[in-house]
């Protein structure tokens, strides 16, 4: 009685165990599948950062470049704006007496 207790004790451990085992395996694989899922994420997610970056730094080069010349971009922007009103003004006729007397003076200092 005694004897067969122990061994149906130890077959009961035994199958607890194995099945402890199997259980644990499992977690394992589990966990690798895991952590392989989140070493790819990790992989997207810098080479994503690395892309973001390069668009960053470029950005601010361009930044840059539009700080450097925004007052020289705005002086070229209010000549032409300027000599479109003159030309404008030309076309209707404004101040057509005054451009003719100018080439006069010209034509005189050239001669």
């Amino acid at each position: 009685g005694n004897y067969e207790a122990m061994m149906t004790d130890s077959a009961e451990k035994r199958a607890m165990d194995s099945k402890s085992l199997t259980d644990r395996e499992g977690a394992k694989a589990d966990m690798t599948a895991e952590l392989e899922g989140s070493e790819g994420d990790k992989a997207s997610a810098s080479k994503e950062l690395m892309v973001l970056e390069q668009y960053m730094t470029a950005l601010h080069a361009e930044c840059d470049w539009l700080l450097q010349y925004f007052e020289v971009r705005k002086q070229a922007r209010a000549d032409e704006v300027d000599s479109l009103g003159k030309a404008k003004a030309v076309l209707s006729g404004a101040d057509f007496s005054l451009i003719q007397r100018n080439a006069r003076a010209r034509k005189f200092l050239h001669h």
